[in-house]
């Protein structure tokens, strides 16, 4: 079996593209990668081998990022984004014109140039409703406990998630599935 700390390492760059992906900042997701690191080198003893490394090391950084998030919550507001999506459903709520290419999405998943177009899609997005989507989507936060870090009303909340579900569609259709 590998060196437990290499190993560790060797898992180093996955994890800071995840950190980048939540954080959009550089410097944050490398101390949150960092502490992550020295987190598991500490913990070595805790990882019996029960789940995947990967599996194990990204749960660490998971609370990490929430700490971060959370820190970074209470030291700075952030400003508000426009934008509507209402033109894109119908009276009943449905889809005036149905996403083409979404039929597996379990399998897109799998595929690391979707990845990369969706972490493209999500860089675009205004910061407070990047900060929303992934605190919900990612790091399954509740939308009480959304509200408490980003200062913002269930209301506002929920708009912010919708501007991003839509903001994502629009650009994935364009970047991705219209290819």
């Amino acid at each position: 079996m590998k060196d437990f700390r290499s190993r560790v390492e060797g898992e180093r760059a996955y994890l800071l593209r995840y950190a980048r992906l939540q954080l959009r900042d550089g410097h944050a997701a490398e101390d949150v990668v960092q502490e992550t690191l020295l987190a598991a080198l500490a913990g070595e003893a805790g990882f019996a081998g029960r789940s995947n490394l990967r599996t194990w090391l990204t749960g660490i950084l998971k609370h990490k990022i929430v700490d971060a998030l959370r820190r970074v919550a209470r030291e700075a507001p952030l400003a508000e984004e426009e934008g509507e999506f209402d033109a894109l459903f119908d009276q009943t709520g449905h889809w005036r014109e149905p996403p083409s290419g979404w039929e597996d999405p379990d399998s897109l998943l799998q595929q690391k140039q979707f990845l990369a177009a969706l972490e493209r899609c999500l860089a675009g997005l205004p910061q407070k409703s990047a900060r929303a989507f992934m605190m919900r989507e990612h790091l399954g936060f509740e939308t009480d406990d959304i509200c408490k870090e980003l200062g913002i009303t269930p209301t506002h909340c929920w708009v912010l998630l919708y501007r991003a579900r839509m903001a994502l569609r629009e650009c994935l259709q364009e970047t991705w599935f219209s290819k």
